[in-house]
C-alpha cells in the first residue's frame, strides 16, 4: 500500500496555505512571549472559519490573499484533503494548547508548542505534512475507520 494523502477532490492554493501557515506560526509563538491566551482562543476561532466554509471573514486567509496579490505569488492547486487534516490538526494542538495553560502545566505547553511549532515549520518551508503520514498510520493500524 502506497503512503497518501487523505483525498476529498477539492483543489487549494499550497501557496496560500503556506502564508497562513506563517501566521499561525507568528501567532503561536506571539503566545510563548506574552502568554496572552486570547491569541490562542482567536487562532481557534480562525481556523475554524477556514475549515467550515467562511474564509472570507477569516482574518488569516484574507491577510494572506493580501500578501499572495501584493506579491505577485502565483497559485499552486493542490487537493485539500491533506491540508483540511492538517488545519483539524491545528485545532487540535491550540486546544491543547488552550487546555495546558488554564492547568498550569508549563511543561506541557512548551512540549506541544514545540512539536506543533515543527511541524507548521515543515509545512511553510518544505511543504511537507506530517498529517498525511499521522493519516498514513492510522489507516495502517485502524483500516475499518476510514472507510
Amino acid at each position: 500500500m502506497a503512503q497518501q494523502c487523505p483525498l476529498i477532490f477539492r483543489q487549494i492554493d499550497a501557496n496560500i496555505v503556506r502564508i497562513n501557515t506563517f501566521f499561525v506560526i507568528s501567532v503561536v509563538v506571539a503566545y510563548l512571549f506574552t502568554n496572552a491566551l486570547s491569541l490562542l482562543l482567536l487562532l481557534i476561532i480562525d481556523f475554524l472559519l477556514r475549515l467550515y466554509g467562511y474564509k472570507h471573514v477569516s482574518p488569516i486567509q484574507n491577510l494572506s490573499l493580501m500578501i499572495q496579490k501584493k506579491f505577485s505569488i502565483p497559485s499552486k492547486m493542490e487537493d485539500a484533503g491533506a491540508k483540511r487534516l492538517a488545519a483539524f490538526f491545528g485545532v487540535g494542538f491550540t486546544i491543547a494548547l488552550v487546555i495546558f495553560d488554564i492547568a498550569g502545566i508549563k511543561l506541557a505547553v512548551d512540549g506541544i508548542a514545540a512539536v506543533y511549532l515543527f511541524c507548521a515549520s515543515l509545512e511553510l518551508l518544505f511543504g511537507y505534512c506530517i498529517a498525511c503520514k499521522i493519516y498514513y498510520i492510522a489507516k495502517k493500524v485502524y483500516p475499518q475507520g476510514f472507510r
